[in-house]
């Protein structure tokens, strides 16, 4: 494997070094596990799209080993490399050897977002992220104008005339997601304790997310309804924040270990039998509380029985079994294709259930597409932080669902499904995408589809 000089930069030609610090590095032991043997490149995103070695996960773990050394600086040459990985995880699945790639990427982050200076702009841009969608009740301040600029027209001057595109990419990509903001955007309607349909067989806890809540209420109600139906007593601490997703995933540790500090306060004294989640990415980051509060004395164990009763609600419902009657969706057969979201499917392991549950329902028909294990380009914030790598992920992803010839997308993740519609909007085409849970809600409920 051949590394580029200009790409390192030698210590030697260097005035200031700058490395990883001694608090949690990438852990030696973990990174030489990788034998190098590529396994991980076809699965990688990034590596497909800008096909550099050092855009793969073997080529980011000889980063990782090089700054440890300190053969390698961290510095603009280097934590690019880094920035480019979506952190999807397909390259845990794929590799025969068992690299835990997500724990290094983690710590990795955490490394960089501490050591590495980065641009004003960037800096700016992320301060931007980070104040507001992991807090919803200022999120929900936003949306008044937000509110207006699509209402009263201004959305398709800006698209049309691409200005803000060529004013700020970023900033025209965050745009470009932006989905419609209706007037429940600014509700609240769940109330605090939902009782179970029938014969009590759980009670359960309810999180609502952060983009969930204010963009996809309709999914949120949804899960309620389906775990009602199904005997689950349905409690919804109104304490409750961001699940930390998107700060963790980006390395920013303080403001991860606060929302999950609040989180597991939220849910104190509720005795509830699990924490049901039905958003991909913050499944994911809850059930890695016990990881990201470890060196917390006061949290550690909290976090860890925490995390241990988290469950997906699709994982959940198959787990525990469906005991509403189901109807068909459509008066002829139904043809879906899920969507695999990646945390769900390489961070969680999830991925028969959703299929299980869905082929349950009458009349449905389960087309696969080809890829399912790439990533849309999502990915978090990704698609916001590299809009380039993420059009073209999201272009071929919705080229192969759209190529199953499925009538309707299943997607059960917020992120994946504001990726897809807008590229679906970009290609002229017109099809239905829901999550998962709401074709159960609409098959409990008799209620069919207008396709």
């Amino acid at each position: 494997m051949q590394i580029s000089e200009d790409s390192v930069n030698k210590k030697a030609t260097l005035k200031n070094w700058t490395g990883f610090d001694a608090n949690h590095p990438p852990e030696p032991k973990l990174i030489d596990t990788c034998v190098h043997c590529g396994f991980c490149l076809a699965t990688c995103p990034s590596y497909r799209v800008l096909g550099k070695e050092m855009d793969s996960p073997r080529g980011r773990i000889y980063l990782m080993d090089g700054i440890n050394e300190g053969e390698i600086p961290l510095n603009q040459a280097t934590a690019q490399h880094f920035d480019t990985c979506l952190g999807c995880l397909a390259c845990v699945t794929a590799c025969p050897s068992g690299v835990q790639y997500d724990k290094l990427i983690s710590a990795t982050r955490h490394q960089v977002e501490r050591n590495y200076p980065r641009t004003l702009p960037d800096k700016l841009f992320r301060q931007l992220i980070f104040s507001l969608f992991p807090n919803p009740d200022v999120l929900r301040i936003l949306l008044i104008p937000l509110f207006f600029y699509q209402k009263l027209g201004l959305q398709k001057l800006v698209r049309g005339t691409e200005l803000l595109k060529r004013l700020s990419p970023r900033l025209a990509a965050m745009e470009s997601i932006l989905p419609e903001v209706t007037l429940k955007s600014f509700q609240d309607n769940l109330p605090d304790i939902i009782p179970a349909q029938g014969q009590k067989r759980y009670r359960v806890g309810v999180i609502l997310g952060c983009v969930q809540r204010l963009f996809f209420s309709d999914v949120n109600e949804a899960t309620v309804r389906v775990l009602t139906a199904n005997g689950c007593e349905v409690v919804i601490p109104k304490t409750q924040g961001c699940c930390a997703a998107l700060p963790e995933h980006q390395g920013q540790a303080e403001q991860a270990k606060a929302l999950a500090r609040q989180m597991i306060d939220s849910f104190t004294n509720t005795d509830v039998d699990f924490v049901i989640i039905n958003a991909a990415g913050c499944g994911h980051t809850l059930k890695e509380y016990g990881h990201i509060l470890e060196d917390d004395p006061e949290y550690r164990e909290k976090a860890q029985e925490f995390s241990a009763k988290v469950r997906d609600v699709q994982e959940f419902l198959a787990t525990v079994g469906l005991t509403a009657k189901l109807s068909p969706l459509a008066d002829k057969p139904l043809t879906l294709v899920y969507q695999d979201a990646c945390h769900l499917l390489h961070g969680q392991k999830i991925s028969v259930q959703p299929r299980q549950l869905l082929q349950q329902i009458p009349g449905v028909k389960l087309r696969e597409p080809i890829d399912a294990a790439i990533c849309c380009g999502s990915a978090g914030v990704y698609n916001l932080m590299q809009p380039e790598v993420a059009n073209e992920l999201g272009q071929q992803k919705v080229w192969n669902l759209l190529n199953t010839g499925a009538e309707l997308i299943a997607s059960a993740n917020p992120g994946c499904t504001l990726q897809i519609r807008k590229h679906l909007r970009l290609q002229d085409k017109e099809i239905s995408i829901m999550h998962p849970i709401e074709l159960l809600d609409h098959s409990i409920r008799g209620m069919k589809l207008e396709l």
